[in-house]
């Protein structure tokens, strides 16, 4: 699913009317008969609808939707705060609301509108057309209504809020739900914002597809039918040898948890064989909590990596010079698969640079915040952050899989993608990595390195997803993600 710019969405807009085609102020109707319809929907016999407007398109919307409460026998106050421009569709739809609101009104910015303790607020001061600060009277105007306790319902987006850069420092509307269209906005999808869109409801409104079909974008998102396509099932006489042999280099005496949870996640997600390479002395462990799992304490790596098809290296892992001269060896010179995770990571901080020198498939980095810190540098904000994680990707030959509530791909072309599976539940010691031997797992199969960035992530997110339906986000620990892996599967 593609994440288009706000300028795409308004060029998309105008190839929808055009060759539809369809009249703008028709396509507004169609735009707010969606919003109308999910919050009748939602919300059953409020007090009142108070919906405050732009002079925009936006405020088009507002005074669309007001109109259609109206005479589906709604109370609705409208408050309209006039800008220096009305939008064509603005007036047309506030003349078409005037004759049955009596209760329209400008804004009076010295003495702000009383509003009621139980009426449903909606926004439609300013969507995704805002690229600048607004001023003092606008602001006034926000603060007012953040100050209730009132539900927000804000319309295409949270206004102060802006699509594709960070809008750090505005003030923003924040809202409970956010009725956008179409498609996922990028500033949806970045943590720095989610405490302004609230929950998000992305209404179709049937805008053109052969626009969608042509249109370039760097940025997607990861649906079911995105992964349906790249997921291979199993030839009926196939045997282990056909789905690889992953070697997990994982686990260090105090953190033989982290490579039980690597290894058993790699089996599950369907790799042939698993050999954990780890410490002497803590071989037993494996062979008790993973008797499917083969142990190792072989310190000859060429002996040791003979035949594996991929390297999944860092969880649990002792931060030792051993460790860090091993991760450079296989980063330098191992010619197969590699996923690089945890105290890899942290050892890879000290020079990242030489992933480049990788001549044969790029490897995969799944840092987390803290650890994209540590590898590549802070930034300022949430979208600083996607396009270094970008650039570094490219510069470096390597797929980034930051970690997060909607985890990103940063791929060496250039390409990012945004996962839609996952949860807070998946907050939690050991998720991981799980994710690390899902990836590794799937590389062992033949999947490419893109493949199975973007097919483990979902799969992830979607066990994770089954997971808190069965015990609850706050209940649920790595184990149940690894656990809910085969409905996840089946259900592609």
């Amino acid at each position: 699913m593609k994440i288009f710019s706000a300028i795409q969405l308004r060029e998309w807009d105008a190839y929808t009317i055009a060759n539809e085609p369809i009249e703008s102020i028709d396509l507004m109707e169609r735009a707010a008969t969606a919003c109308f319809k999910w919050i009748t929907g939602h919300f059953t016999s409020p007090e009142t609808y108070i919906i405050f407007c732009g002079s925009g398109n936006n405020g088009g919307d507002g005074l669309a939707i007001a109109r259609m409460l109206l005479q589906a026998g709604e109370t609705v106050v409208v408050y309209i705060m006039d800008g220096e421009k009305r939008s064509d569709d603005f007036s047309k739809n506030l003349e078409r609301l005037k004759a049955q609101a009596p209760q329209l009104m400008l804004l009076d910015f010295d003495a702000l509108p009383t509003i009621l303790p139980k009426a449903i607020i909606i926004d439609a001061l300013f969507g995704t057309g805002l690229s600048r600060p607004f001023n003092g009277d606008a602001t006034d105007l926000i603060n007012h209504i953040n100050n209730t306790s009132n539900t927000i319902i804000s319309i295409d987006m949270p206004s102060g809020l802006y699509a594709d850069s960070s809008s750090i420092g505005n003030c923003i509307i924040t809202a409970k739900y956010t009725l956008s269209f179409q498609l996922n906005k990028l500033a949806f999808l970045l943590a720095e914002n989610s405490q302004f869109t609230g929950i998000v409801q992305i209404l179709d409104i049937g805008l053109h597809q052969n626009f969608y079909k042509k249109a370039p974008t760097l940025f997607n998102g990861i649906e079911h039918t995105d992964v349906k396509l790249i997921y291979k099932p199993r030839n009926q006489f196939s045997h282990k040898y056909n789905f690889g042999h992953a070697l997990l280099h994982a686990g260090s005496k105090n953190m033989m948890g982290a490579s039980i949870l690597c290894a058993k996640a790699c089996l599950r997600a369907g790799a042939g064989l698993v050999t954990v390479f780890t410490e002497e002395g803590t071989q037993p462990v494996i062979q008790v909590a993973l008797p499917e799992a083969i142990s190792s304490t072989e310190t000859d790596f060429e002996k040791l990596s003979l035949k594996k098809s991929v390297i999944g290296i860092g969880p649990g892992l002792a931060l030792t010079d051993d460790n860090k001269l091993l991760l450079k060896k296989i980063v330098e010179e191992y010619s197969g698969q590699l996923v690089i995770d945890a105290s890899a990571l942290q050892m890879l901080a000290t020079d990242v640079e030489i992933l480049s020198l990788r001549k044969l498939n790029a490897a995969i980095l799944t840092p987390h915040t803290g650890e994209f810190e540590k590898l590549f540098g802070k930034t300022s904000d949430d979208f600083d952050k996607l396009h270094l994680a970008l650039q570094k990707a490219s510069t470096l030959n390597c797929y980034i899989i930051l970690k997060g509530h909607h985890t990103l791909i940063a791929c060496p072309e250039g390409s990012a993608f945004f996962n839609t599976t996952g949860n807070a539940g998946m907050a939690t010691a050991g998720s991981g990595d799980v994710l690390t031997g899902i990836l590794t797992g799937l590389l062992a199969q033949g999947y490419s390195q893109k493949e199975a960035a973007l097919l483990g992530v979902f799969l992830h997110g979607k066990a994770g997803d089954i997971a808190a339906t069965k015990w609850g986000q706050e209940a649920m620990i790595a184990g149940d993600i690894i656990e809910s892996l085969g409905e996840a599967y089946k259900g592609l």
